[in-house]
């Protein structure tokens, strides 16, 4: 598990818990399903009427990527494309065709199959980049789904809001049911400020963290298996990609 999304989780909850178990009334006052059935029912009522069916759910399975950790090694990778165009500069690009079956990385492994069938530089270079820009379509889309989330629960929460004040207005003469209805409207604003900031909003922003890095690690090999269809230089073009990454992050395996 990523420790920055699981700890952040945890310290946000347990704060919360903590203020309501010191207000010494226990859970059980901030427990109240209506306003659990408006904020949660609505707000994925919303969602699936602002998209489809099927990005909803794909974009809440994605939600899971938050909770990992990062799976794109750039150092590394540079350090495999400068070893994979060596190879290519001493025994052509033939030889590459045992790393294409080895290689864990699907991207990385069609290029490299691509290159071994004899494509030209010019469709490689369109497919690789085509394929990258629908993955970050659809990261795009998946991010609008949670940030969605993070919209609509607080006005899920308004709208239960105003729903338990209209109760309590309208029983204002049975003291009895003033506390349900006043219930009713502060706990669906809670649940709503809940599930927006500390759910919805912070994994859309992993979610964009995320989909960054892939895109920029897919570019970055794209860029290498380029470098190395046009017969450039291992060093230098270890050079050029390590431009793309942080000082800390550079490899220089290849001098």
């Amino acid at each position: 598990m990523d420790f920055s999304t699981g700890g952040g989780f945890f310290v946000c909850f347990g704060l919360v818990l903590v203020g309501i178990l010191l207000g010494g009334l226990g859970l059980g006052p901030f427990i109240d399903y209506p306003s659990i059935a408006i904020v949660c029912g609505g707000t994925a009522g919303a969602l699936f009427i602002g998209f489809p069916a099927g990005e909803v759910t794909t974009a809440l399975k994605a939600g899971k990527i938050a909770f990992k950790p990062p799976v794109a090694d750039a150092p590394q990778t540079v350090v495999q494309l400068s070893e994979l165009s060596q190879r290519a500069r001493r025994e052509g690009l033939l030889s590459l065709e045992e790393a294409a079956e080895g290689a864990e990385d699907d991207f990385l492994k069609r290029g490299l199959q691509m290159m071994v069938d004899g494509h030209e530089p010019a469709a490689i270079e369109s497919v690789l980049f085509g394929e990258i820009d629908k993955i970050e379509e659809r990261h795009k889309t998946s991010i609008a789904v949670w940030d969605g989330l993070g919209a609509y629960a607080p006005g899920m929460g308004l709208i239960g809001t105003l729903v338990g004040l209209v109760q309590m207005l309208q029983q204002m003469s049975d003291p009895s049911a003033i506390g349900p209805a006043m219930a009713v409207a502060l706990l669906t604003t809670f649940y709503g400020a809940l599930l927006a900031n500390i759910i919805g909003i912070p994994i859309a922003n992993k979610l964009k963290q995320r989909s960054a890095e892939e895109i920029a690690h897919k570019e970055l090999i794209a860029q290498g298996l380029i470098s190395i269809l046009g017969g450039e230089n291992p060093r230098f073009m270890v050079e050029r990609l390590n431009a793309t990454l942080a000082p800390d992050k550079r490899r220089d395996e290849a001098a």
